[in-house]
């Protein structure tokens, strides 16, 4: 895939059977609804921000002898200088404790492995036939798979799986954690210059090693943080738990000022990783791989001029209510008592239908008004007046810049690119990332953000999309906006050293 413009033509339709659904055909009129309702609860500083500025605009008119005869006036009206004196300091103090604190992305690091820990597709495949569990039928199976996938020669694997035999045990396990959470921190620190006991909200997710004590206490207690942090170990909420950690840490930041949040967001394969012969379990053996990151957030107003971006919006859809879309992902032993986790053939309707209620609810917060407008009459003449028309569907590159889409496999990000009508320059990020690391589960969106900067691309302004999905089934979004152009030259990163090899061309197939 050669370096392209954003204008770029689309990609074909995919001819799979299995395709997300047709957000045209299905955006239900409740979701925007709900994404006004989102508008409406900030309808305050929506109307106080045009309110004051025309007060200013009005004062400003005033001459010295103006504001002389509006002070002879009111020294001899008493209730009229008291009324004006309460009414300030409550519409101050109201402002004061009802507003949002921002909350600031100072910096993020991403895990890149040794070159040891390297699995190319012909050793993956050489590996899978080592171990001798897996049927002829089904090291074909994961053969196809591989070379449909997206998947380069140059994503990672834990030493456990890698060793013939396999080796997988609770202190590999750890072993693997400690080497992705720790190598991600002390890359963030150093970038930061921050002292671990300057933190004061410590947030951990990891889907499917929960071990006792947490991660969470292990990074505790490595780095001697403080006494009174607040911490929390996320675990089972899939490839999206790395957006919830971030909404987490922003309600958080909300009540406790003057701190730092740390997100790590990171899955262990050591111990999840396949033996059997259910192919809706082999899937994951064949895109997961190794990988982490950490963030530092801060709502310290001292911290904007460091920090790399502001969060915007943070929106959370979760489907778990339906049934289907509660076992579409989920992790279970096979007949012959082997644990994986098996997803569905409903997963790209599911996963269709969480984003396209995330999107419908994002649309009001992001959108501009002239999209929304077109938006709403289309829908309302659809749903409302039964008119024959067409759904508009609306330009969201009107709203970003850039896209991070979690790299989950190559049919979604198709499907995405098609049914967002974004251009192969927008899905980049997004496509680098699943070849370079493979699925890294909730950590991807940040090598897709480490990317975009590598490249140069993110200047002082620029609007970011993050948007993933995982088990549950969930679909969580977060918008940032880029408070400084990020000069590629002084950053640290998992791409530094070799972007000037991307982007390469993907082949739809490409064999073994």
């Amino acid at each position: 895939m050669s370096e392209s413009n954003p204008n770029t033509p689309l990609i074909p339709p995919s001819s799979s059977s299995r395709k997300l659904p047709d957000f045209k055909k299905s955006v239900k009129l409740k979701y925007v609804k709900l994404g006004y309702h989102y508008l409406i609860t900030h309808g305050m500083y929506l109307f106080l921000s045009p309110l004051i500025l025309l007060v200013a605009a009005q004062l400003s008119t005033f001459s010295l002898q103006d504001l002389h005869d509006l002070w002879e006036n009111l020294k001899f009206n008493l209730i009229s200088v008291i009324l004006c004196s309460v009414l300030l300091v409550f519409l101050s103090t109201l402002y004061v404790l009802t507003r949002p604190r921002p909350v600031y992305l100072v910096d993020f690091s991403c895990y890149k492995p040794d070159d040891a820990r390297k699995c190319t597709r012909q050793i993956f495949m050489d590996r899978s036939k080592l171990i001798g569990t897996f049927n002829e039928e089904n090291l074909e199976f994961q053969r196809k798979i591989l070379e449909r996938s997206g998947l380069g020669e140059s994503t990672y694997l834990p030493e456990a799986v890698l060793n013939v035999p396999p080796n997988p045990s609770m202190t590999e396990a750890r072993k693997e954690a400690e080497m992705v959470m720790f190598g991600a921190l002390d890359q963030l620190f150093e970038k930061t210059n921050l002292k671990p006991k300057d933190i004061g909200i410590l947030i951990v997710n990891c889907s499917l090693f929960n071990p006792t004590p947490s991660l969470s206490a292990m990074v505790i207690n490595h780095y001697k943080l403080r006494g009174n942090i607040i911490s929390y170990n996320l675990g089972g909420m899939g490839c999206s738990a790395g957006l919830i950690s971030i909404d987490l840490a922003k309600d958080l930041l909300q009540v406790h000022p003057n701190s730092y949040a740390l997100v790590i967001s990171m899955e262990n394969i050591t111990l999840n990783w396949y033996f059997g012969n259910e192919r809706s379990m082999l899937v994951s053996n064949c895109l997961f791989r190794l990988g982490g990151a950490a963030i530092l957030l801060s709502n310290k107003w001292a911290d904007r001029q460091r920090s790399k971006y502001r969060l915007v919006h943070t929106v959370r859809t979760h489907k778990g209510s339906d049934d289907k879309c509660f076992g579409c992902v989920t992790q279970k032993e096979d007949s012959n008592g082997k644990i994986g986790v098996s997803l569905s053939k409903d997963l790209m309707a599911v996963a269709g239908d969480a984003l396209k209620t995330n999107i419908t609810t994002l649309g009001p917060l992001v959108l501009p008004m002239s999209e929304q407008l077109l938006f709403l009459a289309a829908l309302v003449g659809k749903k409302v007046f039964k008119m024959k028309v067409k759904p508009y569907i609306p330009d969201f590159k009107l709203a970003f810049e850039h896209f991070c889409i979690h790299a989950g496999g190559r049919a979604v990000l198709d499907e995405l690119e098609k049914n967002l009508q974004l251009s192969d320059w927008h899905m980049e990020p997004s496509r680098m990332t699943l070849y370079r690391f493979g699925n890294t589960s909730s950590s991807s969106l940040w090598y897709e953000l480490a990317y975009t900067e590598a490249k140069g691309r993110m200047k002082k302004g620029d609007r970011i999309w993050q948007i993933a999905f995982g088990s549950g089934f969930k679909c969580n979004s977060a918008i940032w906006k880029a408070l400084r152009t990020v000069n590629p030259a002084k950053e640290k990163g998992p791409w530094m050293d070799e972007i000037h090899w991307f982007p390469v061309e993907v082949p739809k197939v490409s064999t073994i």
